[in-house]
């Protein structure tokens, strides 16, 4: 117990007593810390204090570090002259990096400092130029040739300021975190970690240059968070990201304002031993973005053979049990995949797709003979709850990654191996608290309720907790929906109203009484969880209500990867695509571009990706399963 005090001391008490020689050890000090502060190898302390060599130090012991006494030569890094930057790739390592570019690891730690040996892929790492030049290969180069000078074992590097290549870019500063930048770019975190590779391991660096635009520049994804049907709002709107994700083998979380190591440790269940075991920079302390290892994830589905992906379909056709109800469906949802799979062919994917018919919830179990556990890679269905479960235990042995289009139930979400596409409503009524949270200025709020009150006493709930002092009124019908009064004037003053009713009628009739109401006061602010089609009837008129709805598909006309699907969609079947359709297409473009040759789907699912209408952020939850976390928010201003 004492032992693991000292261990979490060092998380928030971090010093050191200097002199030029020496170092006097403290709390929280170990070999790989000090080496590292002093730019010696571990090698090079041992041989200074042999009495470090098992890695035991006493608080209060003198450890000689002067780099002088080393028996390591600094001639090679005195003549080092002109100098280059890399960034690492995959599988780099400092041992492999001394191997490749035929330096010293002392030599390399002198260049780099801070060189970590938990390296991150991304990382910029300094080396002579010559030995890049002679050495690299096709290795990347980060930044143009500087002098180096150096004086005995100082080295300084000249200063290089970089400044950024267009309006898209920006230079990393001191006190930057993810949430600040979100705010600032109108971006989320995880368009930040799509636009930059390698920057979610890596953590925002001072002085590094990322994109923080051009998220709908690529024709084959593009990332936007925020649509309106005539008018986008200049407002920034609150950033729609999660902090955990996956890089790598590990799951991992993104440190935010307010974390705590105990409020960390209890989120996600784990032991501070554990914790520090994956992260030992935590040793210089808990800082908002920083990206900690959490745990390893589980073994995944591994690819037996071939390049060749073996994809099933399972859709209820019902020809087989004489069911039609959902044909119709089914025969949409294909028409989309299949113009999704003809695209992927094209661009050189190796396929082999099967579709099998699996009837409806009696009969089921009889398709799941068509599946070839053995030499199937991804299976897209089937659509009903029940069934996904049957997949799941059929297939549980080889892990094969199955794609749940509609079904997203709380008991599904312990396995590791689903995907499942649906958002969950309670993120859509998260982002109604945070959108009222940034529109409050103590009006009145309403919440337009269906006959449970579910949602709208979750939002009321959560509103009295984050605003202060306000008064929420849950109504049962927009007609309730009444202004306020000015206590100084007299004068009709403006509310906050929230429909959380999906009823096609009460849509009608909250986008009707907003439009009323609007036209006798101003500054009136609406929220809908939910669309509803007055609202793209009515836009001029909702817009002086200023109404943000919610949707979780909506296709921007005005793109030019929309333009191009909606064409060929047109062109292969004479006729636009239905809601299934779309559907069908997005879900399976968006899979197949998250697979490799291996199969290696879940190694892709951070990446945030909008296809022709659906806007895809997945999570990993604690419990095992990807969840879809993406949606549209659709604002609309006054002219």
């Amino acid at each position: 117990m004492i032992k693991k005090f000292f261990v979490f001391s060092s998380l928030i008490a971090f010093a050191g007593v200097f002199s030029q020689n020496t170092h006097t050890v403290v709390k929280g000090d170990n070999p790989y810390n000090i080496s590292r502060k002093y730019g010696l190898s571990i090698d090079d302390l041992v041989k200074l204090n042999p009495s470090t060599k098992d890695g035991v130090l006493r608080i209060g012991d003198v450890l000689v570090i002067d780099k002088k006494n080393t028996a390591t030569s600094t001639s090679s890094v005195n003549s080092i002259g002109k100098t280059g930057k890399i960034v690492l790739q995959p599988k780099q390592t400092i041992y492999g990096l001394t191997k490749q570019y035929q330096i010293s690891e002392t030599d390399l730690r002198k260049l780099n400092p801070n060189l970590d040996s938990n390296m991150k892929i991304g990382d910029e790492v300094l080396l002579p130029l010559d030995k890049i030049t002679k050495y690299g290969g096709t290795q990347t180069v980060a930044a143009a040739a500087v002098e180096v000078e150096t004086k005995a074992d100082v080295s300084v590097e000249k200063e290089v300021v970089s400044q950024p290549v267009d309006a898209d870019s920006y230079t990393i500063q001191a006190k930057d975190n993810y949430y600040k930048l979100s705010r600032k770019f109108d971006v989320s975190q995880q368009e930040l970690f799509a636009l930059n590779p390698g920057l979610e391991a890596k953590g925002l660096q001072p002085g590094d240059i990322i994109r923080i635009k051009g998220a709908n520049s690529a024709a084959s994804t593009p990332q936007t968070n925020e649509t309106s049907a005539t008018q986008v709002s200049q407002t920034t709107p609150a950033p729609t990201y999660t902090s955990t994700s996956t890089t790598g083998d590990y799951v991992t979380y993104t440190v935010q304002n307010g974390d705590t190591v105990f409020g960390i440790l209890n989120k996600f269940a784990i032991t501070l031993d554990d914790l520090l075991t994956l992260n030992p920079n935590l040793s210089q302390g808990l800082k908002s973005g920083m990206v900690l290892k959490i745990k390893k994830l589980d073994a995944a589905y591994v690819k037996k053979s071939g390049d060749v992906l073996n994809v099933v379909l399972m859709l209820p056709f019902g020809f087989d049990t004489n069911d039609s109800k959902y044909r119709n469906l089914s025969l949409d949802f294909l028409s989309g995949a299949k113009l999704a799979i003809a695209r992927s062919a094209a661009k050189g994917q190796k396929l082999d797709v099967k579709v099998i018919d699996a009837g409806n919830e009696a009969s089921f179990k009889n398709s799941l003979t068509q599946i070839n556990a053995d030499n199937t890679d991804l299976i897209i269905g089937p659509f009903f709850k029940s069934s996904v479960l049957e997949v799941l235990n059929y297939v549980k042995a080889n892990k094969i990654p199955v794609v749940a289009p509609f079904a997203n139930t709380p008991d599904l979400l312990g396995y590791d191996n689903l995907i499942l596409i649906e958002t969950n409503e309670s993120v859509y009524m998260d982002r109604i608290v945070t959108e009222v949270k940034e529109a409050y200025s103590d009006q009145k709020i309403y919440i337009v309720a269906d006959s449970g009150k579910s949602r709208a006493n979750y939002l009321k709930t959560e509103l009295e907790k984050k605003l202060k002092n306000p008064v929420v009124l849950i109504v049962n019908s927009p007609l309730d929906i009444q202004l306020d009064q000015n206590m100084m004037t007299g004068q009709s003053a403006p509310v906050i109203a929230v429909l959380a009713n999906d009823g096609d009628s009460a849509g009608e009739a909250f986008g009707n009484r907003m439009i009323a109401l609007s036209q006798e006061v101003q500054n009136l602010k609406s929220f809908s969880m939910f669309y509803s089609p007055i609202f793209e009837k009515k836009i001029d008129e909702l817009s002086q209500a200023n109404l943000v709805y919610l949707m979780d598909r909506k296709i921007n006309t005005d793109g030019d990867f929309e333009k191009e699907i909606l064409a060929d969609y047109k062109n292969k079947y004479c006729k636009t695509p239905s809601k299934y359709s779309v559907i069908g297409f997005d879900v399976v473009n968006d899979m197949l571009s998250r697979e490799n040759k291996k199969g290696e789907i879940f190694k892709q699912m951070g990446k945030v990706q909008t296809q022709l209408a659906t806007k895809f952020e997945f999570e990993k939850t604690k419990t095992g399963a990807y969840v879809n976390r993406g949606y549209r928010v659709v604002r609309l201003v006054p002219n």
